[in-house]
Parts: C-alpha cells; sequence; structure tokens
C-alpha cells in the first residue's frame, strides 16, 4: 500500500496557513489523504488549531528564520516520514514602519531573513525527503506587493521580502529537480489578522490559491508566479 502523501505547513496556526491545512486535508493523492502537520513559533495557538483539523493531523515548533530550529524539525520530520508531498512556505510578517517613516537597513535585512530566506532555508534543509516524493510541490506564499511591476510606496521592509521570495522561488526551480514543482502565489488581500476586515477576499479563496499549488500533478507548472491559477507578472 502506498504511504499517505505527507504536507508540511509553515505559520500555520492561523489565517491562511490553518486554512490551507484545512484544505489540503480533504484533499487525496492516489486514493489516500494527506497527513497534515502544521507548524508555528506558538505552542498554544497550534494546539488549538489542530482541534480543527483530523486526527491524522500534528503540530510541532518550527521558527524557519532560525538554523537551529530548522534543524530540529529536520531532524524530527525524517524520524516521522520517508518522504514530503507537499512544502507550504507560509510563515511571514507584515513589517510595518510609522507613517511616513523609512525603514532602516537593520529592518529591511530582518524583514528579508524572516519572509524569505527562511523558505530558502527550510526547502533545502527538507530537499531529501522532497527528492523522494514521486513529484513533490514547494509553495511559497508571496504578494502581488512583491511584484516589481506592481511596486508602489509604503510597506518598503514587506514589499522587499516578497520581491526576494519570488527570486528564492526561481533560484529554488533551477536548483531542485524537475520532478519537483516550486511556484510563488499571491492569495490576494485576505481578510486575516494581518490582512485586516477591510480585505475583499475571504481566507478560504486565498487559500484554495495556495492548495491549487500545492496539488499541481506532474504535468503542473514550475518556477512561475501565480493568483487563482492565473500567472502574474513578476
Amino acid at each position: 500500500m502506498q504511504d499517505a502523501p505527507v504536507a508540511v505547513i509553515t505559520g500555520a496556526a492561523r489565517g491562511l496557513g490553518l486554512e490551507s491545512a484545512r484544505q489540503l486535508a480533504a484533499r487525496q493523492l492516489a486514493a489516500r489523504d494527506y497527513r497534515v502537520i502544521i507548524t508555528g513559533r506558538d505552542e498554544s495557538r497550534l494546539a488549538e488549531a489542530l482541534q480543527s483539523l483530523p486526527k491524522s493531523a500534528s503540530a510541532r515548533l518550527l521558527d524557519p528564520s532560525s538554523d537551529a530550529s530548522v534543524q530540529d524539525f529536520t531532524q524530527w520530520l525524517d524520524e516521522q516520514t520517508d518522504h514530503l508531498d507537499v512544502l507550504i512556505n507560509n510563515a511571514g510578517r507584515l513589517y510595518l514602519t510609522e507613517e511616513g517613516a523609512l525603514p532602516d537597513a537593520r529592518h529591511l535585512l530582518q524583514a528579508v531573513d524572516n519572509n524569505a530566506l527562511s523558505a530558502w532555508r527550510l526547502t533545502l534543509a527538507l530537499q531529501p525527503l522532497l527528492d523522494a516524493a514521486p513529484h513533490a510541490c514547494v509553495v511559497n506564499v508571496s504578494s502581488g506587493m512583491g511584484a516589481l511591476t506592481e511596486m508602489g510606496p509604503g510597506a518598503e521592509a514587506y514589499r522587499l521580502s516578497k520581491t526576494a521570495l519570488n527570486a528564492v522561488t526561481r533560484m529554488l526551480f533551477n536548483i531542485l529537480p524537475v520532478a519537483v514543482k516550486v511556484n510563488s502565489v499571491c492569495p490576494g488581500w485576505v481578510r486575516t489578522d494581518m490582512g485586516g476586515a477591510q480585505a475583499e477576499r475571504a481566507v478560504e479563496e486565498g487559500a484554495a490559491s495556495i492548495v491549487w499549488a500545492a496539488t499541481l500533478g506532474q504535468n503542473g507548472p514550475s518556477g512561475g508566479f501565480y493568483r487563482d491559477g492565473n500567472p502574474l507578472d513578476w
């Protein structure tokens, strides 16, 4: 019997990460239910989030901006499974500054490390497990605010970090085997704690865009930037 497909989602204690976990847990790959592993930095929030997921789901502390945390998680995951079918790099922060103020270089570097290099760090650490899956998908949750074609004023650190994340997607596309699909996804302006109550899209809509990229078949696209399955300009 084929082993159950395994999915890891970062920043999944709430919002887009948790809703992506819910939607993915309801899907199947090769007639097998996904085994979803949600991760985050807050143990109590993870425990609460886990209650809304199937019993096959599990939770684990992970700070993808920390080399030590990534190493600990990788060692733990190696003991749980010999393959990884889906990695959703969703963890991220908004990094706003006071109105009218520009971020200093340290603030910019912190945003890039947390929102972009975390995806690089974790994906490379988990590459052996991704390579062992029949075909795997890596999804980097980005934003249209990081697109050069839409670059505007405000939230400079966040914008730069998402532009860098899109670059990480292209670099991973060139590094990872062809069997591993890697794409950036913009879920749109979503009603989450980060997006706020005025956002135009429901969290279910944004998560559906992410899950689309997480469940691509062997002939699916790779190395691109998408919203709702449609390509976006970088």
